[in-house]
């Protein structure tokens, strides 16, 4: 690990399940990272609970370049996706650097696509919120085309939270409106239930199903335990996405859930950078309405931070 520079607060050493970690502490919430392998974003919580994010440091599979280990929590990846390239073992390499309010974690230069992986972690010093910026840098020496795609895994038991447009009144000739499935999700899953301006889905562990939208609101969701994680974003209006069009995804299976955004699809020529900004905010649900899409509208009223996604963007949705 290499570790450079300053940060307004001290990160403490620890460990997650055997891999070095640092936290960093602050505002209310606490958010711990890998020291040595990733970039990896393994705890977040507030300062009085234990962690939101799942743990699954039991899970992986091989690759062409070794066992990739899932790990939990929080991680970078690129769309299209493609198994053999983005799931690239991310044992060692990683370098740490202090910034203001924060820490820097860049990965090592990749096999085949030479694409390096930074996430950048800052503390919101005025509110129970984390500023996170993704970083796909082409190092290698052919041209890429892909999308910057955040992963966060959660424990099952909660509901996601997917803002849609609402219908409005008179004859229109256009549609404005999709909703995409993988090809393993049967729209009889009762987990997915659909209302005018949203879709939830109940992580209860099952068979596999993965959804996906394209979402102009500019924020997802997901409620568990009396804490929504309200995950914060600039959406990239009329621009390419991958994934039939998809700016969020969400994935349940077995063990855990999936909330995931996508920046736009970008050519990157060697020495290029794509990024993906979010605003993640821990808001306790003490006293919000019960009710999905009234809690949805509630969840959608906080004014967001210009410089991480909330630049008006975000809006109530009915």
């Amino acid at each position: 690990m290499t570790l450079a520079g300053d940060a307004a607060s001290e990160p403490v050493a620890g460990d997650f399940h055997g891999h070095p970690t640092l936290r960093l502490s602050g505002a209310g919430v606490w958010v711990e990272v890998l020291a040595s392998s990733g970039p990896r974003i393994v705890g977040l919580g507030r300062t009085d609970r234990p962690n939101l994010l799942a743990e699954t440091p039991d899970l992986g599979w091989e690759t062409p370049y070794g066992r990739y280990e899932l790990v939990g929590g929080h991680r970078l990846w690129f769309a299209p996706e493609d198994p053999e390239r983005v799931a690239v073992p991310d044992h060692d390499g990683l370098a740490v650097e202090r910034v203001p309010d924060g820490l820097r974690l860049v990965g090592a230069v990749e096999p085949d696509t030479g694409l390096v992986r930074t996430i950048e972690v800052r503390l919101d010093a005025g509110a129970s919120a984390i500023a996170i910026r993704h970083e796909l840098r082409n190092r290698g020496s052919q041209p890429l085309e892909i999308a910057p795609w955040s992963i966060t895994q959660l424990p099952l038991g909660g509901e996601v939270l997917l803002p849609q447009r609402p219908a409005v009144p008179g004859h229109r000739v256009r549609p404005n409106r999709t909703l995409v499935l993988w090809p393993y999700t049967s729209w009889d899953d009762p987990r997915i239930r659909i209302r005018d301006g949203l879709v939830t889905v109940d992580a209860v562990g099952g068979d596999e199903l993965k959804l996906g939208s394209f979402d102009e609101a500019g924020w997802v969701a997901y409620a568990r335990d009396g804490i929504a994680l309200v995950c914060r974003f600039t959406p990239a209006l009329g621009e390419a996405h991958p994934d039939l069009g998809c700016n969020v995804e969400t994935y349940c299976g077995p063990r855990y859930l999936e909330l995931e955004v996508l920046g736009p699809l970008r050519v990157l020529e060697p020495g290029d950078t794509a990024e993906l900004h979010e605003r993640w905010e821990l808001r306790p649900l003490a006293g919000a309405p019960a009710d999905a899409l009234e809690l949805a509208n509630w969840l959608a009223t906080s004014p967001g931070d210009p410089a991480h996604g909330g630049d008006g963007a975000t809006r109530a949705i009915a």
